[in-house]
């Protein structure tokens, strides 16, 4: 089996397993040091994000955007400094021209409350065409 095989299927289980009530908290404790156990292959990353392909993409283009601090929604990012959103859109932009989207079209999702799947405030980047 493949590594990126294998590092797909583990951040599946993760992302699934935040689901489950009773798996949260530790889940919530790998994406609070996920710079140290999110398997994945990182497209993009700086001092706070990190960005990747989605393990189960609903989309041609499927991207998370992750910060790299435990923040379980963006209503508790209130405290987080300038620099930490700045790099955010400078990530984004990478991305975003990366992937030719400014020309293909995109959209950028976060979700909140219960319409959040994981313990962990996250946005997708997606596009109806594959990109670059």
């Amino acid at each position: 089996m493949r590594k990126s095989s294998i590092k797909t299927r583990l951040l599946s289980f993760l992302l699934k397993a935040a689901r489950l009530r009773i798996a949260r908290p530790l889940v919530s404790i790998v994406f609070r040091n996920m710079d140290k156990f999110i398997p994945v292959d990182r497209l993009c990353e700086n001092e706070y994000w990190m960005a990747f392909h989605h393990p189960t993409p609903e989309y041609p283009l499927h991207i998370l955007i992750i910060p790299k601090q435990g923040l379980p929604a963006l209503i508790e990012a209130n405290h987080c400094p300038p620099e930490f959103y700045r790099a955010f859109f400078d990530l984004v932009r990478t991305l975003i021209l990366e992937n030719d989207l400014e020309k293909l079209g995109y959209r950028l999702i976060s979700n909140g409350g219960p319409n959040q799947s994981i313990p962990q405030w996250h946005w997708h980047l997606i596009s109806d065409s594959p990109g670059e």
